[in-house]
């Protein structure tokens, strides 16, 4: 009788054993299917990038005139200078001082801007006037160029106005031609999950993703 018994539970546990090298590799199978289907998407996600950056090129291309902007202390500033010894220009469209948002995206760029300027040059267009905008930049340490929109049709013209007048965010990109004429080459919008704010991607990958989080001015 206690051998049967003996027998009957090393049957069980052999049952058990099985049950459970079963489980893992369906869990095993399960895990290696995500990392494939992971990498399918992540490819596909690389794809839809490079298209959409072509379709940002053929919406946006035009010849546009060369805007007079205004520097810190209320200076003309042409578009054209802009370039510097470069061949194209980065220009971001920012919606001024009232918007925590754009100023998240434009504090952002710091760490950039000796790698941007490398490549083309690179300043931010205001909705704020001179010497707000001057004020403001200091308090944020931005370390880039800055100008003022105030009185020009720039922003208008490039599509980051409403017709009342109010600003949008987001940013242009310009090439210089041998004639000296300017070609807007392509433009995007800005909004959280963008592709030129990395910090909603790193929120992303946190247990509950950016939770509703909003920038501020001081944490």
């Amino acid at each position: 009788m206690a051998t049967k018994k003996k027998t009957g539970l090393k049957k069980t546990a052999a049952l058990k054993k099985k049950a459970t090298a079963k489980k893992k590799t369906t869990s095993t199978g399960k895990k290696t299917d995500l990392i494939k289907q992971l990498a399918k998407a992540e490819k596909q996600l690389m794809v839809s990038r490079a298209k959409v950056a072509g379709l940002r090129r053929k919406v946006s291309s035009k010849t546009v005139s060369d805007y007079t902007l205004k520097d810190p202390d209320g200076k003309p500033v042409k578009l054209s200078s802009l370039f510097g010894k470069k061949d194209d220009l980065i220009i971001i469209h920012n919606m001024g001082k009232s918007c925590s948002f754009c100023t998240l995206w434009a504090d952002g760029f710091t760490g950039f801007t000796k790698h941007l300027e490398n490549r083309a040059g690179f300043a931010l267009v205001s909705h704020d006037r001179p010497a707000l905008l001057k004020e403001f930049a200091a308090s944020r340490d931005w370390n880039y160029k800055y100008l003022s929109n105030d009185g020009s049709d720039f922003t208008k013209d490039m599509g980051f106005q409403s017709e009342k007048g109010d600003p949008w965010p987001g940013m242009s990109t310009f090439r210089k031609g041998k004639n000296g004429k300017i070609k807007r080459v392509s433009s995007a919008f800005f909004g959280p999950g963008d592709d030129f704010c990395s910090i909603w991607h790193m929120f992303d990958m946190l247990g509950n993703g950016p939770e509703g989080w909003e920038p501020k001015y001081k944490y």
